[in-house]
Parts: structure tokens; C-alpha cells; sequence
């Protein structure tokens, strides 16, 4: 890597990447450059020494991203399609559960929040999930269940490669329903969740949970530190920012969420799709409030989070692009052996561990249901 934080091509790497979204699809394939750094990918965009960018961004700022520059790149308007002849998925073995890891950190996080003395207003809290394959794991037939499980047919695959180390070979897919923002022309758009609840599968029960999510203080509490951090740092970048008074339902087949559908219009069409997530990231919604100290609480109690609750999507040099927030997902080894998935959840004063750690089993199933297992 040179002083830019640019990696030369390299053969052996395909920098596959995909996002599928209801209203099209970006695939690419192939690599002209990789970018370990998401500055140097930015400025190689302003700069015209990129014509597009594509790939992941880690929860930490201090790790290396994983972009592209890609060769071949495909844009539809319709949600993805899974080519003809995938594999079948592997059966999987699921490690410990190690369930009461989980609400240790909870009842840790919550000490702290509900000390008189502490910043600490939010933390979201995550735990990992570990499965072994009994064969070869083919991330896009992982990716093609992910997409036909939710109607919105959303997915995203990224090759983390480009990140070098113990990254190469390894890959992230998932289906995740929160757009970080998006861009087109002096239109930027974003739609934060925060503040969630399982669905029942009788529908007059699901009614009444979705009703209650609405109602619920605690997760309005939550969803209103999230806008409130995305209205401050997309206030420097827009003339106009149109942020609804009160969130609405939102749903996945899992859960309730509490959404607020935010439109701004720039001040300057040259900012990037690119240079808005990296302002943006980490929201509230996947790190916590005030941010120092909800990522150093992360730091403390999980470690290094990798790509979880990172950024995926990409960027043409004309500034338009797209970037999930990277949720729901599994990263899958450079072996294909095996599967690592992860779901959190907002923790604040009012927080119950138990509710907490179920809220964690519910987002589990996105990436369960996919691969046929059942915990």
C-alpha cells in the first residue's frame, strides 16, 4: 500500500460486489485498484482517477475499508436475479449460543447509562453467532435466499479482500433494510431505523405490536437520537433538509421498526455519496449517543466488530451512489467453511436484558432463514 491508501490490482482478487435494492441493481466484478482507505477512495473519485467505487466500510474508522474500483459493471432497474445453476447450501452446525455473554454486557452497559455521572446516553450492543458448514458455502446462493426472503428484495455481497490481512478471501452478504443515504444529483435521501419489535404471525396480535412500537417511549427515546445525529451532520451539506416530525412503521418479515424518511437537496453537487456516508457513519442507530463514548463502551465489552454494522454500496465519480448500513449480514471465510452472523440492539436507561436479548434472536432469523437453520 502507498502513502494514498491505495493497493494495486491484483489478479487473484475479483472484487465482487452486489446491491440489490427495489428500485435496481449495481454488480460488479473484476478489479482495477483496491482501497484500503475510504479517503483515498474518496479523493480517487473527485479526482476522475476513478470512475466508480464499490465495496464495504468497517464500524470503525481506524480499520481498513474494502473498495474497489471494479472492471465490469452491470445497472439494472429491477432487484437482483440469481443466476441459473447455484449451488445448493451446505446443512450448518450452529457453535454456543453463549446467550449469557450477551446480557452480562447488557447489564454492564446498563450500570453505566443509568449512572447520574455518565455521557453515555445509547449503546447498541452486538453478539456474534458462529456456524460450521458441512460442505462449501457459495455466497450467492447465500445472497439469492437472502433476496427472495424480503419483498423489498434487498441484498448486498461484497468481497472484503480488499482490506488485506485476514480479510482476504472472506466475504459479507446480507440483506439489510436501512439506507445510510443515497444520492442523486442535489438529491440525498436517508431512512434511519431505530426502536424495534418482533412480528406475530397472527395478524390482529401484529397489528397491536406494530401500534405499540409507535407508542413505546423508550424506542421513540432511542429513533430520536438517531435523527437527531443525522440532522446535524447532513445540516453542513444541505440548503434544504426535510426531517418529518414523527418516525412511521416500517417492516421487515422479522420486525417492527420505527423509520423517519429523510430528503434534503446540496449545496454543492460535487459532494459524493461517498463523502456523505463517511460524515454520517456511525450513526446512533448502530454505534450509540455521544458517540465517543458509546464507541468506546463497544470497544470495551465486543472488540473489533469488523464490517458488522459498517457501510455497504458504492459511488460513481459523478458523486451519485447508494450505502446501506451493513446489518443483517454473515461474513463467510476465506475457506467458505464457515459463518459468522450478528444482530444488536439499542441499549438506553429504560433497556430489559431479557427483551434485549431476544430483540437479538428476532434479527438472527434474516440470516437464519436463509441458511435453513433454526436456533
Amino acid at each position: 500500500m502507498d502513502a494514498a491508501g491505495i493497493v494495486g490490482s491484483d489478479e487473484g482478487t475479483r472484487g465482487r460486489f452486489v446491491l440489490s435494492r427495489p428500485h435496481g441493481t449495481v454488480t460488479a466484478d473484476g478489479c482495477r485498484a483496491r482501497f484500503d482507505d475510504a479517503d483515498a477512495a474518496a479523493s480517487a473519485l473527485r479526482s476522475g482517477d476513478a470512475s466508480l467505487v464499490v465495496g464495504a466500510l468497517p464500524f470503525s474508522r481506524d480499520t481498513p475499508c474494502a473498495l474497489t474500483e471494479p472492471e465490469y459493471v452491470v445497472r439494472t432497474g429491477e432487484v437482483w436475479r440469481a443466476p441459473d445453476g447455484l449451488p445448493d447450501l451446505p446443512a450448518f452446525t450452529v457453535d454456543e449460543l453463549r446467550e449469557g455473554e450477551h446480557t452480562d454486557r447488557v447489564h454492564t452497559a446498563l450500570d453505566v447509562l443509568r449512572d447520574n455521572g455518565s455521557k453515555l446516553q445509547k449503546v447498541v450492543l452486538a453478539r456474534t453467532l458462529t456456524l460450521a458448514a458441512d460442505g462449501p458455502v457459495d455466497p450467492s446462493t447465500v445472497l439469492a435466499a437472502l433476496v427472495a426472503g424480503t419483498p423489498e428484495g434487498n441484498g448486498y455481497y461484497a468481497d472484503l479482500s480488499a482490506a488485506g490481512g485476514p480479510y482476504s478471501g472472506r466475504t459479507l452478504v446480507g440483506s439489510s433494510p436501512e439506507v445510510l443515504v443515497r444520492k442523486r444529483g442535489e438529491a440525498v435521501s436517508c431512512h434511519p431505523l431505530a426502536g424495534s419489535a418482533a412480528r406475530d404471525p397472527r395478524a390482529d396480535r401484529d397489528r397491536q405490536v406494530g401500534r405499540a412500537l409507535t407508542e413505546s417511549t423508550k424506542d421513540r427515546r432511542e429513533h430520536a437520537f438517531v435523527v437527531d445525529a443525522i440532522r446535524e451532520a447532513l445540516a453542513p451539506f444541505c440548503r434544504v433538509l426535510d426531517i418529518p416530525d414523527e418516525p412511521t412503521l416500517t417492516h421487515t418479515p422479522q420486525l417492527w421498526h420505527l423509520g423517519t424518511p429523510i430528503r434534503g437537496e446540496l449545496r454543492d453537487p460535487s459532494t459524493t455519496a461517498l463523502d456523505l456516508a463517511l460524515a454520517l457513519h456511525p450513526t446512533p442507530a448502530v454505534c450509540g449517543t455521544p458517540t465517543g463514548p458509546a464507541f468506546d463502551t463497544i470497544a470495551e465489552l465486543e472488540g473489533d466488530r469488523g464490517f458488522y454494522a459498517g457501510a455497504v454500496g458504492w459511488c460513481t465519480a459523478d458523486g451519485d451512489g447508494e450505502w446501506m448500513v451493513a446489518i443483517r449480514c454473515a461474513e463467510i471465510s476465506s475457506d467458505r467453511r464457515r459463518v459468522t452472523t450478528y444482530a444488536g440492539g439499542g441499549i438506553v436507561a429504560e433497556s430489559d436484558p431479557g427483551a434485549e436479548l431476544r430483540e437479538t434472536v428476532t434479527k438472527f432469523g434474516t440470516v437464519m432463514s436463509a441458511l435453513g437453520v433454526q436456533l
